[in-house]
């Protein structure tokens, strides 16, 4: 009790410096608190911001895929995919095993497509003539399917979400109706206008013939615009393909690959069997596409390298930033704490010296100085850590439009970090106390 009154004493004097050192700490741990915050969350949120933007894993027939890989054509464009002209398809029937696998919740959205080439014929409201284009890429998807899952459950599935950065003209087609979208490019050329009507017809001889009404004209800004995009039921029929689709692209919440994933993708035969399980139960995008590949019978699943690429370049440099920050806080905060203790006890040497001139050995005035110092710290550190937790909600709304989950490990390292701090600055003053000599300073020497 009488070591905790004269520390109670002894903090009401000098109080502005007290106030100070509090204060730096208060601010060392409130970026500290918001930085590593962010840092332990923000992968999620990265990868959820570029899931915007289209998908992450694509989806193709076993032929369709070697085809691919030899001639590199590209795994985004609808154009170039409906040119392989594949021989093997998927079923869209089993789709919806791609929601039964381990990563299930992590599946955000997926779309199929039947990419074929086609007759269109164009009547266009106040025209003269019909127009007929030859070798047209039509694309058959799902707009916003509502599927049922075997667990009871339902989700809504297809391109409206996934082609969020369409500028759109119209509405969006229908998974049930008559109704198509054509590209820009395509409504340029012919003419064309929401309310008109196309008839696709096939060349096959099993082919048959459809009559759809534009209900939207959609910008993409790539070859999508010389395209048109209907119901996958509807270009089954016109190609007699029934339940049949070649393509499929998967938007999944992923893990940034670290060494881990990329050796178990490169020689899968040479990793541990413990490696193997964490693999297997990382939401990597390599661990989810082999998973896809598991309930898809004859398809290959591969992540689109330029997304996965992107996300991890992103991910490592706001990383390196938020530490670096958090870094250079804390080294300023030690330089000022060290500084204000440093006069602190500048001042107190009569103090000081009265105190080991009576009988108190250095052990135990520095004990009394590290009492008062943790004290003042420990209250800047909590408030500055509740500070920091608002902080990092306010950048995450700015930012990524979402709260950042505070990790309890974030605490315990804002105060570890903290402790370490003050530790170091205290080490310059501490040694101080070793050199006072009684009775030089008393006597004024």
């Amino acid at each position: 009790m009488f070591f905790l009154r004269m520390i109670s004493r002894s903090l009401t004097q000098e109080l502005r410096k007290r106030l100070l050192m509090g204060l730096t700490i208060f601010l060392a741990a409130t970026v500290s608190t918001a930085m590593l915050g962010i840092v332990f969350d923000v992968g999620d949120k990265l990868t959820d911001e570029l899931s915007t933007y289209g998908s992450n894993i694509t989806v193709r027939p076993q032929s369709d895929a070697v085809l691919s890989d030899l001639y590199a054509s590209s795994s985004t464009s609808t154009a170039s995919s409906s040119q392989s002209n594949p021989t093997q398809f998927i079923k869209e029937s089993d789709l919806s095993k791609i929601k039964t696998i381990f990563w299930a919740y992590n599946i955000l959205n997926f779309a199929p497509q039947l990419n074929e080439h086609v007759t269109a014929t164009v009547s266009a409201h106040g025209a003269d003539k019909e127009q007929t284009a030859q070798h047209v890429p039509v694309v058959g998807t799902w707009f916003a399917k509502t599927l049922k899952l075997n667990t009871g459950e339902k989700t809504v599935v297809g391109v409206h979400t996934m082609r969020s950065w369409w500028k759109l003209n119209g509405s969006w087609a229908s998974d049930d109706g008559a109704d198509c979208m054509v590209g820009s490019t395509f409504a340029k050329q012919y003419h064309v206008a929401v309310g008109d009507s196309i008839t696709l017809s096939s060349d096959t001889p099993h082919g048959g013939m459809k009559t759809l009404t534009v209900s939207g004209i959609y910008m993409s800004g790539d070859d999508d615009d010389k395209a048109i995009y209907t119901s996958s039921a509807n270009l089954q029929a016109v190609t007699d393909l029934d339940d049949k689709v070649n393509y499929v692209e998967v938007k999944a919440l992923t893990t940034p690959e670290n060494d881990l994933a990329r050796k178990v993708e490169k020689s899968p035969d040479q990793v541990s069997q413990t490696e193997w399980d964490t693999w297997y139960c990382t939401a990597y995008p390599s661990s989810i596409a082999y998973q896809i590949e598991e309930v898809l019978p004859g398809a290959v699943a591969k992540q689109v390298r330029q997304v996965a690429a992107l996300q991890g370049n992103v991910l490592r440099k706001t990383q390196a930033i938020m530490i670096v920050m958090t870094v250079l806080t804390l080294i300023a905060a030690a330089i000022a704490v060290a500084n204000l203790m440093a006069a602190a006890l500048s001042q107190r040497g009569s103090e000081i010296a009265l105190r080991k001139a009576i009988g108190a050995k250095n052990s135990e005035v520095m004990r009394f100085i590290l009492a008062e110092t943790g004290i003042i710290c420990v209250i800047g550190a909590v408030i500055g850590a509740l500070a920091g937790t608002g902080v990092a909600q306010v950048i995450g709304m700015k930012v990524f439009h979402a709260g950042i989950v505070m990790r309890p490990m974030v605490f315990v390292l804002v105060a570890v970090l903290i402790v370490l701090t003050v530790l170091v600055a205290s080490i310059s003053a501490l040694r101080s106390i070793l050199h006072v000599k009684p009775a030089e300073v008393l006597h004024g020497r």
